[in-house]
């Protein structure tokens, strides 16, 4: 499958581009000399690839061109013609207005224009966008990509510049199970397997989220099932027992009840209580008594005119020491008034604690006395209704606590289940790199030698080409140029040789594909950027031996990123390998003759 034509219903504004079976040449001429210094030039070399994928019926983005700037693209109609593995052709129409609109047309002969063809003339006139992919994927029949659509490796037959950045992921933000799974297909590895892993791992995540909601929803206290079953049974068994007293009518078992709980635990529980007050408050009696005892009532000043007034003569030394004293017996008391205090406050909250459980418990018995006492029945029936309600409300708290950890077994036991499944996966997988890579007429092994080949042509470096699973189970692509010794080296950091990287990654896997039903273009985006003129020469040798081989690539330079050759050497590119020249002197020489947008 190849690119054939690719035109529009306003041909003075969109040069049609026809494509050939071999090398395709899209070249940008900078004629003026104030822009040769530009790093961008707006002609259109990388719009042409945007251009393509909106043929190949790419999704409707407001950031896609076509549609940010509506009012310069609403009236245009693109037609893509491609040519199929049969030989014949199929042109895609697609509208910018109405771009979920899609119509095909099947047709024998190539280079045919269907801006005029009628409504009635379209083998499916505006099918509905999902439709019409389906009808693509089924007319280009690319059947070496199943289970996937033909959308889904269009990204490495359409390399833009952003598409340089990595040889394997092609959008740095798409998670790992979007792409790993195809890149596996591509290159020969059990994808299936890769697919189900992640399926696994995504099984169990939310199987883990479900299992957090449930431990939130049961309060943060986990108990064990077997208690809660125990709890449930004795409140189902003392409800039983009470609704058939309610339902006979007879409370001689209730009132017994209640008795014996006046006795055993009311009264019991009254008499502790006034036990332990009346102990704090003996101990608050002492402590307050303490207080006021520890207070020092001798004067030394006083003393000292007693004395004087009995002619008894105080010398100063005896007053000294009878103040130090003072205060050495001052500091004493100070420390022990200190943690009487503390005591008192204990004794005080211990004693507010207790009248409040007597408060409680006296409540309780003043019911308990009056539904004993009491000779209405049916007071005594609304009593052990209410009694039934928090009976009821326990049970059903209960039931749904019990409802929950049954709920939780079972989460644990199916991530303990899936868990064991993802080992027995990762196994697999270990085993069927193992096999791919020991394998020398493998896919993976085809193609890992192409890609080395095509890199060793261009830089005379080896490249290697490695797939291998992580710790967790998870294949890790890599793409690495070699120094002399056959160790990696840092050179596949750089922009340039990352870029030679992708693009001998893409031709590879065509060229191992070569013989399956497989697309057969690839388009690469200023291939020659910052190459030195030797390797613009090697990697030019390199893409025209591809192209020799049954590929079709299209690749898109600046006439300034031409290798330097003498004029015997002849032009870098034939007449017929140049499908698209534009340039810069005017709008005519852009792809769409508009002004800059």
């Amino acid at each position: 499958m190849k690119l054939s034509r690719l035109y529009s219903n306003k041909p003075d504004l969109f040069d049609p581009v026809e494509f050939v079976p071999g090398l395709n040449v899209v070249m940008a001429e900078i004629r003026l000399p104030e822009n040769r210094n530009k790093d961008t030039h707006n002609l259109g070399k990388t719009t042409l690839g945007r251009v393509l994928d909106f043929g190949f019926l790419a999704v409707r983005d407001a950031k896609f061109f076509l549609f940010k700037h509506l009012d310069l693209f609403k009236d245009f109609v693109f037609f893509l013609e491609i040519e199929l593995m049969d030989a014949s052709y199929v042109t895609v129409r697609r509208s910018v207005d109405e771009a979920s609109k899609i119509s095909f047309k099947k047709h024998e002969v190539s280079r045919q224009d269907f801006t005029s063809l009628s409504a009635t003339e379209w083998d499916h006139l505006d099918m509905p966008f999902e439709r019409a992919r389906d009808m693509l994927d089924s007319l280009l029949d690319w059947r070496a990509l199943k289970p996937w659509s033909y959308r889904k490796g269009l990204g490495y037959q359409l390399r833009s510049q952003d598409n340089y950045g990595d040889v394997f992921n092609l959008n740095a933000v798409s998670q790992h199970s979007y792409w790993k799974p195809f890149v596996a297909h591509i290159l020969g590895f059990n994808s299936k397997l890769v697919d189900n892993h992640y399926a696994k791992e995504h099984e169990i995540e939310q199987k883990k989220t479900t299992e957090a909601t449930v431990k939130n929803e049961l309060g943060g206290s986990i108990e064990d099932i077997s208690k809660i079953e125990g709890m449930l049974l004795l409140k189902q068994q003392e409800a039983e027992k009470k609704q058939k007293l309610l339902d006979a009518f007879d409370f001689r078992t209730q009132d017994k009840d209640r008795t014996k709980q006046l006795v055993d635990e009311i009264d019991e529980g009254i008499a502790a209580l006034n036990a332990e007050r009346y102990s704090l408050n003996q101990n608050k009696k002492k402590i307050l008594a303490s207080l006021e005892e520890d207070q020092i009532l001798f004067n030394p000043d006083e003393a000292q005119r007693l004395f004087e007034e009995a002619g008894v003569l105080f010398k100063d030394q005896i007053k000294k020491d009878f103040q130090q004293l003072i205060a050495f017996n001052r500091a004493i008391t100070d420390e022990r008034c200190r943690y009487l205090q503390e005591e008192r406050s204990e004794v005080e909250a211990e004693l507010k604690r207790v009248n409040a459980e007597l408060n409680v418990l006296g409540k309780r018995r003043s019911d308990t006395l009056s539904f004993l006492s009491g000779t209405d029945v049916f007071i005594k029936y609304k009593h052990l209704s209410d009694e039934m309600v928090t009976l009821r409300a326990d049970i059903t708290s209960l039931e749904r606590q019990r409802g929950f950890l049954h709920r939780l077994q079972e989460l644990r036991t199916d991530i303990r289940a899936l868990t064991e499944e993802r080992g027995h996966l990762q196994t697999q997988i270990e085993v069927d790199v193992e096999q791919q890579n020991s394998d020398k007429s493998s896919l993976f092994s085809s193609i890992r030698l192409f890609f080395s080949e095509i890199v060793e042509d261009v830089i005379d470096r080896k490249a290697l080409l490695s797939v291998s699973p992580n710790q967790w189970g998870h294949l890790e692509f890599k793409a690495e140029i070699l120094d002399e010794s056959g160790n990696a080296t840092s050179a596949d950091l750089g922009h340039t040789y990352r870029k030679l990287l992708c693009i001998a990654f893409d031709m590879a896997v065509l060229r191992a594909h070569l013989n399956d039903k497989f697309p057969r273009f690839v388009y690469h985006d200023g291939v020659f950027e910052s190459l030195d003129d030797r390797k613009k020469e090697n990697l030019l040798a390199a893409i025209r031996r591809y192209a020799d081989l049954g590929i079709q690539p299209v690749i898109t330079l600046i006439d300034s990123d031409l290798p330097n050759r003498n004029e015997d050497a002849g032009s870098v590119f034939s007449e017929n390998e140049i499908v698209l020249t534009l340039h810069d002197e005017n709008e005519r020489g852009r792809l769409f003759k508009l002004r800059a947008w």
